[in-house]
C-alpha cells in the first residue's frame, strides 16, 4: 500500500500534518512519499511564495485579511478559468506525470493548491487513486468547494454545515480533526513533567509564539510577569529568535523557562494549567489534545480569525485583548470551578486527538475493499 502527501511551503501548519499524517501510516505499514507541491514546480517560486506569505502575514496582516475575504466572496466563473490555466501549464504536465509514475493507492493533500493540481488530474482522466484533502484549521477555506476529491478531512463535525453550504455532501466529509502527532494523543501526570522540566509545583501558563513571529508576545509575557498573580511561565519562542534574545535578556520576576525550537512540546503542555497562543489549527488541536484552556491572542487576519470565532462560539477558549488581558481570564477560571469545569467537558468533546489514527484506519480499510 502507497500514500503520496502533498504539501506546501507557504505556513508552518501544513508540514505539521503533513508529518503527523506520515507518520501515522507508516504504523499501518504504508509507504509514503511526501512532495512540496510548490518546490516540485520551481524551487524560485516556492521561495517567493514562502517569503510572500511570511512578509503579508508578519508586515501587512489586514492587507492579508483583505485578501483572504475576497476569497470568501469569489466566483465560481473566477475559479474555473484560474484552474484551466493552471492545468493546462507545461510544468503541471512535469508534475502530473511524476505523480502517474508513483502509482500510489491514496494520495493526501494538506493544501488546497495540491486539491487543484489533483482535480486537474482527475479531469483529465490522469489519475486513479483516492484522493483526500484535509483542512487544516477550523473553517473551510475558500476554493475547497470548486475541488474534485473523493472525502475531505475536517476539524469537526460542527463544521459540516459550511461543507453542506459549500456544496459538499456528507457521505464525503470525515469529522476526524485535523491530523496531529501521536505523542498529543499520550499523557503525562502534571506532577512527573514538572519534575521532568525543573518547574515548581504552582500553576504553570504556557505561551507559545507562531511560527511566523506574527503579534505582541513579548508585551503578553511582560504582561504577565507582572501581574501579582501566583503561576510560572514557559515560553515557547519556535522560530522566533529575536523574541528568544529578547526573552534570554530579561530578568523575569517569575518563574519562567524560556524555548526557542523545541521537540518536547507535548511535555510541556502536560506540565501546563493553560496555553495562551494565536489559534492556528495544529497549536490549538495539540493543546486541546491535551485539555488545554486556550487563550487566544494575535489571530493573524483571515484563517485565524475564522479559527477563534469557532473555538470562542463553541466554548474552548477565551480571548485576551487590551482591555481583558491574559491574567484577568486566568484569574476567573481559578476563581470559577464551575466555568473551569465546564470549560474542560467542552474541550474533551471538541479535542481529536486520534484524527491521524482515524484516517489511517479509513485509508487501509477503503483501499482493501476496494481491492
Amino acid at each position: 500500500m502507497k500514500a503520496i502527501i502533498l504539501t506546501i511551503s507557504a505556513g508552518g501548519g501544513h508540514h505539521t500534518a503533513t508529518k503527523a499524517i506520515d507518520e501515522h501510516l507508516k504504523t499501518f505499514g504504508i509507504e509514503t512519499i511526501t512532495i512540496d507541491a510548490y518546490k516540485y514546480f520551481n524551487t524560485l517560486l516556492s521561495n517567493t511564495v514562502e517569503k510572500g506569505y511570511l512578509i503579508s502575514t508578519k508586515y501587512i496582516p489586514k492587507i492579508y485579511g483583505r485578501f483572504y475575504r475576497m476569497a470568501e466572496k469569489r466566483t465560481e466563473k473566477e475559479t474555473s478559468v484560474r484552474m484551466g490555466a493552471m492545468g493546462s501549464s507545461l510544468v503541471f504536465k512535469k508534475f502530473a506525470k511524476f505523480i502517474q509514475e508513483q502509482n500510489a493507492d491514496v494520495i493526501i493533500t494538506t493544501h488546497l493548491f495540491g486539491g487543484e493540481l489533483l482535480t486537474a488530474m482527475r479531469e483529465k482522466g490522469m489519475i486513479n487513486s483516492l484522493l483526500i484533502g484535509v483542512v487544516t484549521d477550523f473553517t473551510v477555506h475558500p476554493f475547497w468547494e470548486e475541488t474534485n476529491l473523493d472525502y475531505y478531512v475536517t476539524a469537526s463535525e460542527l463544521l459540516d454545515y459550511q461543507m453542506y453550504k459549500k456544496g459538499i455532501t456528507k457521505d464525503r466529509i470525515l469529522p476526524f480533526g485535523i491530523p496531529i502527532h501521536p505523542k498529543f494523543a499520550r499523557k503525562t501526570d502534571k506532577s512527573e513533567a514538572r519534575e521532568r522540566l525543573g518547574l515548581l509545583e504552582k500553576t504553570t501558563v504556557m505561551v507559545m509564539a507562531g511560527s511566523m513571529g506574527y503579534g505582541s508576545v513579548y508585551k503578553h509575557i511582560m504582561h504577565l510577569d507582572s501581574s501579582p498573580l501566583d503561576f510560572q511561565i514557559i515560553c515557547v519562542c519556535g522560530s522566533n529568535k529575536k523574541l528568544k534574545k529578547q526573552l534570554d535578556a530579561y530578568s523575569a520576576n517569575k518563574n519562567m523557562i524560556v524555548y526557542g525550537f523545541t521537540t518536547n512540546v507535548d511535555l510541556l503542555m502536560d506540565a501546563s494549567d493553560y496555553i495562551i497562543t494565536k489559534p492556528g489549527g495544529l497549536s490549538v488541536s495539540e493543546a486541546l489534545a491535551k485539555g488545554l484552556p486556550l487563550i487566544l491572542i494575535d489571530p493573524i487576519p483571515g484563517q485565524e480569525d475564522r479559527n477563534k470565532e469557532f473555538l470562542l462560539n463553541v466554548g474552548v477558549a477565551i480571548t485576551a485583548t487590551k482591555t481583558h488581558p491574559a491574567d484577568e481570564a486566568i484569574y476567573q477560571l481559578e476563581k470559577s470551578d464551575i466555568r473551569k469545569a465546564s470549560l474542560d467537558d467542552i474541550i474533551k468533546n471538541i479535542a481529536k486527538p486520534d484524527a491521524g489514527k482515524k484516517l489511517g484506519e479509513f485509508i487501509v480499510e477503503n483501499i482493501k475493499r476496494d481491492r
